[in-house]
């Protein structure tokens, strides 16, 4: 079969895609807001024209590839979690649990509690100090899962003085997440009916190639494995999944809110099976990190992160001034917790009310599960997105192509070492986002109404699990 050719016009848009990473990558500081949202404009209008104008599928998975090895020299520009990936690396790295110690405590003593060995503490302490200027969490235990840390310890051991040899091991980490994902997309598409090329609604997304190969994000290894257990799930084979899935929860905690969607697929015997070979992958998993500070020390990141961190909200921020108003300060104590358990609520409802218990509605549910986790949530960071760009490419939704193009405006934030928020821009974001994905739901109902009685929802020959 021959190739098919890109016209002039795709041509273009991926010529001004590549020009606008080079530029995000190599020239625009995370504090040039305008620069950054405007080569981001750049790169979301080619995007939108590429997928408009049916990119063929062998020419955007070369694209997606390109544009993601343009940033393997780069350094992070965006984020600064690179630096403490760094410092649980070389914790990891040196034989140290990475939950037991926060990094002040490292330093207050000079290490040696941590490292008793004087000659590989004098050896490290310095970079240790370095690094502990640029964190932007000193004071709290680290909350990255063991798969991350077997990554970051990895990178540490074979770059221990070298910053971009760690940064350049993390990269290629991710860049086999992401090729595993676009397998993984493109075979999940095949068996659900659907063309093979809504896969680069995710591939050649910006903020997927932005956040996750740019800066580093690990959420393209939650991706992955999430996407591997659904696709050993279809193919009926469930122990596999559920190690799958254990990997997945050990590189982010957020998929295991696919559990409740497995109940009705697997009935209560299998199911509970299925729970308890990932619960003994997470212990393996979790075994080298295992002490009595473990679930006392992550428990406490946790709680401060739902109690006192806030950024880019949408619901909260409606909430936080009813608070004030009437105790006179922020109440992200309470309300934090409370959205947490409402969100917890809600996918437990959507998981009762599926329909149809397809490959499809289960991308579809937990798409609509995570959405209703960020919306009601204290902390949205662009990256978060990602996974709901990966599982809307499964689904009949196009909100998350939305929100994650204009989460860039979170990112006015950081145009002072303050970091002010600008609530109009967060606003318009949520406008937008929430406007787009209420169209989308009442459309899908006008659909299901029109529809034969005896019709399964998405493709007709969707697998069913």
């Amino acid at each position: 079969m021959p190739l098919k050719l890109p016209s002039i016009s795709q041509v273009v848009a991926l010529l001004l895609s590549g020009v606008a990473y080079a530029g995000l990558a190599f020239a625009t500081p995370r504090a040039n807001f305008e620069q950054l949202a405007g080569l981001v404009a750049v790169a979301l209008g080619a995007y939108a024209w590429l997928l408009h104008s049916r990119l063929p599928l062998r020419w955007g998975l070369g694209a997606a590839l390109m544009f993601r090895l343009l940033w393997l020299p780069a350094a992070p520009a965006f984020s600064d979690d690179i630096f403490r990936f760094r410092w649980d690396g070389l914790l990891v790295a040196h034989g140290v649990n990475p939950f037991q110690f926060r990094p002040d405590e490292i330093i207050a003593d000079g290490a040696r509690t941590a490292l008793p060995d004087a000659a590989v503490r004098n050896a490290v302490l310095p970079e240790f100090q370095q690094l502990y200027r640029q964190l932007n969490s000193p004071h709290y235990y680290s909350v990255y899962p063991p798969v991350c840390q077997a990554v970051f310890g990895g990178a540490a051991r074979l770059f221990p003085t070298s910053e971009r040899g760690f940064v350049i091991c993390l990269r290629l980490a991710i860049l086999a997440a992401e090729a595993g994902t676009a397998w993984l997309l493109l075979a999940l598409l095949a068996a659900m009916g659907w063309p093979q090329a809504r896969a680069l609604r995710y591939l050649l997304h910006p903020l997927v190639i932005v956040e996750l190969t740019g800066n580093l994000h690990f959420e393209a290894l939650a991706l992955c494995f999430l996407l591997l257990a659904i696709w050993l799930l279809s193919q009926q084979q469930w122990a596999k999944s559920a190690g799958a899935l254990a990997l997945g929860v050990a590189a982010k905690l957020l998929p295991l809110l696919v559990l409740p969607l497995l109940v009705r697929r697997l009935g209560w015997r299998r199911f509970l099976a299925y729970a308890g070979v990932v619960a003994g992958t997470l212990l393996v998993l979790f075994s080298p990190f295992l002490s009595g500070a473990l679930v006392v020390n992550i428990s406490r990141s946790l709680n401060l992160y739902f109690r006192s961190f806030e950024f880019n909200a949408s619901i909260y921020y409606v909430l936080r001034p009813i608070g004030i108003w009437l105790t006179t300060y922020n109440e992200i104590a309470r309300i934090g917790p409370a959205l947490a358990l409402t969100s917890g609520l809600l996918g437990l409802g959507l998981a009762w009310r599926e329909r149809r218990l397809t490959v499809a509605s289960l991308a579809q549910t937990l798409l609509l599960m995570l959405t209703a986790y960020y919306a009601l949530a204290t902390t949205v960071h662009p990256w978060y997105l990602t996974l709901l760009i990966g599982l809307g490419a499964l689904s009949r939704f196009r909100f998350p192509l939305v929100w994650g193009g204009l989460a860039v405006l979170s990112y006015a934030a950081y145009r002072t070492t303050a970091y002010t928020e600008n609530l109009w821009l967060v606003a318009l974001e949520y406008v937008v986002t929430f406007g787009v994905l209420v169209w989308e739901l009442r459309q899908g109902l006008t659909q299901d109404e029109n529809c034969h009685p005896g019709r399964s929802e998405g493709p007709s020959h969707a697998r069913t699990i």
